[in-house]
Formats: C-alpha cells, sequence, structure tokens
C-alpha cells in the first residue's frame, strides 16, 4: 500500500469516527471526497486524514458537525487551538494524540519535536508519556501491527520519540535504589520505543536498569542473568517473536531462575505464551509498570 493511500477502516482506527459516519458526513456535508483508483476502489489522502482528525476533534468537543463543514480551512486551525486551550486533560489528551498523527503523517519533524516538548512543559515528563504519547504510540501500533500500513511514517514517528527519549533517560540520576530491572527485546523484535519508554519510568522512580536492547539471542539472556543477578526481568512481545524461543525463556525462568519476576508487555495476543509461569506478570498499560514499585 503506497504512503498516501488510506481505505476507510483506515480512517477509522485512526480518527475514532466510525466509516458509516464518515459516509454520511462526506455526502451530507462534503466534508471529504474519496479518490477513486483506475479499477474504483474508494481511497483518501494524508490531507483528507489530516481534516478528519480535526474534524472529530472538534465534533468530540461538542461542535456541531454542520458548523464545523461550514468553516474554512484557517477557520478549523482556529477552533482548534481555542478549544485545545479551553478544555480540560482528557479531552486536551486527545487534542495532542490527534497532533502528533497530523505531523507523523507530514512527516514534519519541527512541529513533532515541538508538540513534545509542550506536552513536557505542560504535564511533566512522566505524566506526559503515560497520558499522550503511550496512547498516541497505542493508537497507531493497532493499525500498523494488522495492516501493516504506513512503515515509513511509523520509522518516522519512532525514530523522533527514540531521540527525545535517550535525551530524557541520560538526563536522569543515578539509581539509588538496590533493585535491578534487565530489559531486552527477543530475538527478532525490533520496535525499540516501548522499551525505552518504560526504562525511563523505571529509572525515573530510582531503580537502575541494564538494557539489552532490540534482537537479544537466548543465550545472552541466560548469560546476563547470570552475571547481573537483577530483581526484574522486561521484555516486549510485539511481532515476531518465535514461540521456541518464548518457551526458552520461560523455562529458564520457572526452574533456574525463580526468583527473578518476569515482566512481559506489549502485543496482548503474545501474553497466551506465558500460561502457567508462576513468577509472570502481564504488563497491559504503563500504569501496570508503575504498580511493581
Amino acid at each position: 500500500m503506497a504512503v498516501d493511500f488510506y481505505q476507510i477502516n483506515d480512517l477509522e482506527r485512526l480518527s475514532g469516527v466510525k466509516a458509516h459516519t464518515i459516509r454520511i458526513w462526506e455526502k451530507r456535508y462534503e466534508l471529504i471526497t474519496p479518490h477513486r483508483t483506475d479499477t474504483n476502489i474508494r481511497y483518501y489522502d494524508d490531507k483528507q486524514l489530516v481534516k478528519l482528525l480535526n474534524v472529530a476533534t472538534l465534533s468530540s468537543v461538542g461542535f456541531r458537525i454542520s458548523k464545523i463543514a461550514a468553516m474554512t480551512d484557517d477557520e478549523l486551525k482556529s477552533q482548534l487551538s481555542l478549544s485545545q486551550q479551553r478544555e480540560k486533560s482528557d479531552l486536551k489528551f486527545e487534542f495532542y494524540v490527534n497532533d502528533f498523527i497530523g505531523a507523523m503523517i507530514e512527516f514534519d519533524e519541527v512541529a513533532f519535536n515541538k508538540l513534545f516538548d509542550t506536552i513536557i512543559a505542560e504535564y511533566g515528563v512522566e505524566k506526559a508519556l503515560v497520558s499522550i504519547v503511550y496512547p498516541f504510540l497505542h493508537k497507531i501500533g493497532i493499525l500498523w501491527r494488522i495492516d501493516q500500513s504506513m512503515p515509513v511514517q511509523e520509522h518516522f514517528a519512532s525514530m523522533l520519540i527514540k531521540r527525545k527519549l535517550y535525551t530524557l533517560i541520560s538526563q536522569l540520576p543515578t539509581p539509588t535504589k538496590s533493585k535491578k530491572f534487565l530489559l531486552f527485546l527477543p530475538a527478532n523484535e525490533w520496535h525499540e520505543v516501548g522499551l525505552l519508554f518504560a526504562e525511563y519510568i523505571i529509572r525515573n522512580n530510582g531503580f537502575p536498569t541494564i538494557n539489552l536492547g532490540q534482537n537479544v539471542p537466548f543465550i545472552d539472556i541466560e548469560y546476563t542473568i547470570n552475571k547481573t543477578e537483577p530483581n526484574y526481568l522486561l521484555a516486549f512481545l510485539i511481532n515476531n517473536t518465535n514461540e521456541e524461543y518464548v518457551l526458552k525463556v520461560q523455562q529458564l525462568l520457572s526452574s533456574k531462575f525463580k526468583k527473578v519476576d518476569c515482566l512481559i508487555a506489549g502485543n496482548s495476543l503474545k501474553f497466551k505464551l506465558f500460561e502457567g509461569l508462576k513468577n509472570i506478570k502481564l504488563l497491559y498499560s504503563p500504569n501496570d509498570i508503575l504498580k511493581v514499585f
């Protein structure tokens, strides 16, 4: 699929607006008009997606769709800015998430970085990460894991966030608490953003980390546990984790390293591979990491 090519189910997942509603808005208010391929398949481009995100945001804070449809693009942007300043936190979080999606779609590094710095200044690092950056990653991650859409934009956004997280982690004071966390991505896992996200939260709460990064062979996990004696092991299972590898980790922890608590995050569809392991905790959100401390 081309980058600038979205089907209506893509718009539904990113905007939160049902496909049926999008079609009604098209016909009744001409908010966006789909393109058609040579074989008459409907599709949408980047500008249409961004406009739908903006329309959905204003609609969520009480603007009637007929009023939104009558706005020029400049009026729409002006109302978004005013509404974002007025709204309470939960709705403002949604504004920021959609702003991040828009900047990502347009490959706008300046806007993306400005947004990141704005939310850090407004909410502090941990709250900004948990309440805005994580929902942004979750929202776009569902789409990419299922449909494999927009890999180029995913990489763009991931790289920008990784740069920010590396900087934020390096600015933290040296951890002083005794319990250690060993972090890694299993073999054939490359999506490092979640791992860095978790590392910031752990170190910000005073605990030391040993981060082995991406695509770590099983033998290196066993060696590092023997060498460093961590209290916790944290792994992310997202896309390509081999079931045999996971079972090896299971056996290692349940037989040889029973005192090491294993924390598993990522794609919950992979969690079934850890059923029956006593020293296991499944992390469904960043708040679950905080409950470990």
